[in-house]
């Protein structure tokens, strides 16, 4: 989440020049226009449809989690990239076509892991109720369970989402929130969805999970500001640990973004920005808001006393977001391919 990049794309510093050319007020009003008020989503919306969706989908997402506890994370970005670009409409699961490039071949998105996930879980579901229930509530469940089975927070999920028609890589190289955000950058582009500081302070936890790509972060470590310099932000000796680990113009090397509990969702993201050893800046930038800060100084100091509730608040937050509900959009039979 903010980067909301549990695993950051190999292509990030691309990414940077292709936001940067965008100026902010292009971006909130690009944002604006695909952040609607639809109808209202409501938990159980497959009661009488679908009886069994939520165990199944339970049941095959914990094959491969259990399997691939790592999977977790990137299927959390993707839910979170999906809703940000067109609102949560399964439009990030879409393949690109011979005339279109969808959001799959955006620079951020080109790393996203678990489509596999995804698929197998509405296969599964179509078998018991067909053309029933959107990849768009597939994905949404999908993301709970993963994040549960991690130790993380579980949330009813409000279903009722139609899936989308188009999917634009452009949408998403623009919409989406990148790592090296600044906090007036990271909050404007969340007002602009209709979430609220504290969602953002909260959603920047999912980086409690995950590893990220050294050239999403390594411009902190040798060339802040261009002369070679690094971030002030960031602790020095932190600074000289991840030195070891990403030497100038690694591409390949991973790093954990919550060490020694990367695989594990829980409260030390905030403990570690606290000490300015976010990995991002959009996780430093959290430290230059009275809110935010005093949501990471509340967590960091409680041992994460609310942070778990206060995420599947948010989490529902977010999955409102630009919402196709009613007759809009489809029901896709199969995820990466509209009807």
């Amino acid at each position: 989440m903010p980067s909301f990049n549990p695993s950051i794309s190999l292509k990030t510093m691309a990414f940077q020049k292709i936001i940067s050319v965008f100026p902010l007020q292009v971006l909130l009003v690009l944002l604006a226009l695909d952040s609607s008020n639809a109808q209202k989503l409501k938990v159980g919306f497959y009661c009488k449809t679908c009886p069994d969706l939520e165990a199944i989908v339970s049941r095959t997402t914990h094959q491969y989690i259990s399997r691939a506890p790592t999977l977790a994370a990137p299927i959390l970005r993707m839910h979170f990239h999906d809703c940000f670009v067109r609102g949560c409409d399964g439009s990030v699961l879409l393949n690109s076509t011979p005339n279109s490039q969808a959001e799959k071949g955006a620079v951020p998105n080109q790393s996203l892991r678990g489509f596999d996930v995804i698929d197998a879980v509405k296969s599964a579901v179509e078998k018991k109720c067909p053309g029933v229930v959107s990849c768009a509530d597939i994905l949404a469940l999908v993301t709970r369970d993963a994040v549960k089975m991690v130790h993380g927070s579980f949330w009813e999920v409000p279903t009722g989402r139609r899936d989308g028609r188009v999917s634009l890589a452009s949408e998403a190289n623009r919409g989406l929130p990148p790592p090296f955000a600044n906090i007036t950058q990271l909050k404007a582009l969340f007002a602009a969805k209709g979430l609220s500081a504290k969602d953002l302070a909260v959603l920047s936890g999912g980086h409690t999970i995950g590893t990220s790509h050294c050239p999403s972060f390594t411009n902190r470590l040798y060339n802040f500001t261009g002369k070679g310099d690094t971030d002030p932000k960031l602790d020095k000796n932190y600074i000289a640990q991840l030195k070891t680990k990403c030497k100038p113009g690694d591409t390949t090397s991973r790093v954990e973004m919550d060490p020694g509990s990367f695989k594990t969702f829980d409260e030390d993201y905030y403990t570690l920005v606290a000490k300015r050893r976010g990995l991002f800046q959009s996780d430093s930038a959290l430290l230059d808001d009275t809110e935010t800060k005093a949501y990471v100084t509340k967590q960091a100091t409680n041992r994460g006393s609310t942070f778990l509730t206060d995420f599947g608040v948010s989490m529902v937050n977010m999955g409102n977001i630009g919402v196709l509900t009613g007759n809009n959009g489809e029901i896709r039979k199969h995820c990466a391919f509209v009807n």
